[in-house]
C-alpha cells in the first residue's frame, strides 16, 4: 500500500496575512493555519491541485539558522482564466504590475505582477 505523497513550496514572507490576501486574489484558499488563533506563523493554501505554504520569514532563521534575505527568492507561474482581468484585479488591489499582458511566441497571453515580498508572479492564459 502506498500513501499519496505531495510536494509543495513554502514561501517565506514578511507578513503572512498580507501574503495570504495576495494569493487569495489568484483563487488560493486557506486550508490550515498555525497557530489556530491569533496571528498566523504559517498558512496552508490550496487552489485546485496546487498548494502553497506561507510561512513567516523568521521561521528558517529561528529553526535552521538560515537568513532568507530580501531579494526575490522565487517566481510562481499561475494559469488563470483571463490574464487581462486578473491583472486588473491586482491593479485595483494596489499591487504592482511588472509586465502588462502580452502575447508570447509559445502561444500564451502572459503578464507579471509582484507579490508583497517583491517576488515575480507570472499570469498566463493559453491562446
Amino acid at each position: 500500500m502506498t500513501t499519496e505523497r505531495k510536494a509543495f513550496p513554502v514561501l517565506y514572507v514578511t507578513d503572512v496575512r498580507r501574503s495570504v490576501e495576495f494569493y487569495a486574489l489568484l483563487g488560493y484558499e486557506s486550508r490550515y493555519q498555525f497557530p489556530l488563533e491569533g496571528d498566523p506563523h504559517y498558512v496552508g493554501l490550496e487552489r485546485g491541485e496546487s498548494s502553497l505554504g506561507i510561512a513567516d520569514s523568521s521561521w528558517p532563521e529561528a529553526q535552521l539558522g538560515i537568513n532568507v534575505g530580501t531579494a526575490a527568492r522565487f517566481e510562481l507561474f499561475v494559469y488563470v482564466d483571463s490574464v487581462e482581468s486578473t491583472v486588473e484585479t491586482f491593479r485595483a488591489a494596489g499591487h504592482p504590475i511588472l509586465q502588462e499582458p502580452a502575447t508570447m511566441p509559445w502561444g500564451e497571453r502572459q503578464a507579471y505582477v509582484t507579490d508583497p515580498d517583491n517576488n515575480p508572479v507570472a499570469l498566463a492564459t493559453p491562446i
